[in-house]
């Protein structure tokens, strides 16, 4: 069975972080997703979907994250049935997190200097004791490969194909 949901949109209000009685963090907000069609004339349409993060990523969400800011969600659709004020059973949809990513431009996720360093930049805690980070190595280039340089390879006379 395969339960996961991919979502992209903006935080409709700024995540709080509260703590259940034992502890552990946890963070509920709703995004605005775009509708990826709209018909002619119409103003494009926007579905509000519950989120809850738990722990780090919770504590992440809280930090990094405001009203307005891009978010990529990556989790599980989960339900619960609760009674309302009214006595009235009611179904809940929420996208419990598992992982979250930043997905707008810097200036849009900078509010402070909370931000997170350049993705591949290290700070001084992620490397004390490195005196200069190594720059990667280049990626090879196969786009001006000619056919002489690749060999075909041939199956061992026991080897299975698959």
């Amino acid at each position: 069975m395969l339960n996961c949901a991919v979502l992209m949109g903006r935080l409709t209000a700024d995540p709080e972080l509260r703590t259940t009685n034992t502890g552990i963090s946890v963070t509920s907000f709703t995004i605005a997703v775009d509708r990826s069609f709209t018909k002619a004339g119409e103003e494009r349409q926007a579905d509000f979907i519950d989120i809850v993060a738990w722990r780090q990523t919770a504590e992440f969400v809280t930090r990094y994250f405001h009203k307005g800011s891009m978010i990529a969600v990556q989790g599980a659709i989960q339900t619960r049935v609760y009674d309302d004020k009214q006595g009235i059973r009611r179904k809940a949809f929420e996208i419990i997190a598992d992982n979250v990513s930043f997905c707008g431009s810097k200036s849009e996720s900078d509010r402070s200097n909370l931000s997170p360093p350049p993705y591949g930049e290290k700070t001084a805690v992620q490397q004390p004791y490195a005196e200069k980070a190594a720059s990667p190595a280049p990626a090879p280039s196969y786009q001006s490969a000619g056919a002489e340089e690749f060999s075909e390879v041939l199956p061992a006379e026991d080897d299975l194909p698959f």
